[in-house]
């Protein structure tokens, strides 16, 4: 799966933004897709994730209630809605898709460690005090 995601920029504290992920093709049952993110001198950590066996969703604590993730109807294109925005919200945020037999909440809170299959080339957020 080819993943390029866009929607990243500059936002000052308390903003929104809508990052969106186009895949190459249908994103079946058989792949989860998530949003991961990357600060200089960090590791990547998920931040959202959706689909799998059992379609559902899932959202790290730093994160839940503040953005929401979403795919269109024809499943080809995965959105993260993120409002309320903060400092340590800056970040590359990277699309990925992982083929698994998982639902997307077991898979991103058990198993986000291994990471997906395949990933987007990254958007970056920056977010201003």
């Amino acid at each position: 799966v080819q993943l390029v995601e866009s929607g990243g920029g500059l936002v000052q504290t308390g903003g929104s933004l809508r990052l969106s992920c186009s895949a190459s093709g249908f994103i079946s049952r058989d792949y989860v897709v998530g949003w991961y993110r990357q600060a200089p001198g960090q590791e990547r950590e998920v931040v959202s994730c959706i689909g799998g066996s059992d379609r559902t969703t899932y959202y790290a604590d730093s994160v839940k209630d503040r953005f929401t993730m979403s795919t269109d109807n024809a499943e080809t294109m995965v959105y993260l809605q993120m409002r309320d925005l903060r400092p340590e919200d800056t970040a590359t945020y990277y699309c990925g898709a992982k083929r698994t037999l998982y639902g997307a909440r077991y898979y991103c809170s058990k198993l986000s460690a291994y990471g997906m299959d395949d990933w987007g080339k990254g958007t970056l957020v920056t977010v201003s005090s």
